[in-house]
């Protein structure tokens, strides 16, 4: 269970890179109107809502990077704000704009990644020694 759970802490480190990225691209797109590697806004998106949505996710990656290395004791609890306002985000673009024929389950699936994560954050002796909550 306890190289479970290293592995599982690191892949949480490699998503936070990925959203980082996947952030910053969406903002260079977003402002400067040009794709760089594949289109990332969603045409149906209101401007507002596109900007809030390319926020939250470079906000998720930044600060779970920053809170894991530098071993910040109150990173569970910002990233558990942070997904509340990525899951509300979610909410309205699933509920208001999307088109997608499986955007239910996508809303579904994202929820309980959120839940999941932050139960780990939580409860795993891991993340407790790495933020140092113990």
């Amino acid at each position: 269970m306890k190289t479970l759970s290293i592995i599982f802490s690191y892949l949480l480190v490699a998503g936070a890179v990925g959203m980082s990225l996947w952030g910053i691209l969406g903002f260079a797109e977003y402002f400067s109107g040009n794709t760089f590697i594949v289109p990332l806004q969603n045409p149906t998106f209101p401007k507002g809502t596109q900007f809030i949505h390319w926020f939250l996710i470079t906000l998720s990656g930044i600060v779970y990077l920053a809170g894991y290395f530098r071993r910040w004791k109150i990173t569970p609890n910002l990233m558990i704000t942070i997904y509340a306002c990525m899951a509300t985000m979610c909410f309205i673009q699933t509920f208001d704009f999307m088109v997608r024929p499986d955007r239910y389950v996508s809303f579904v699936i994202e929820c309980i990644n959120y839940i999941l994560i932050s139960t780990y954050l939580f409860k795993s002796e891991r993340m407790k020694n790495v933020f140092q909550r113990n």
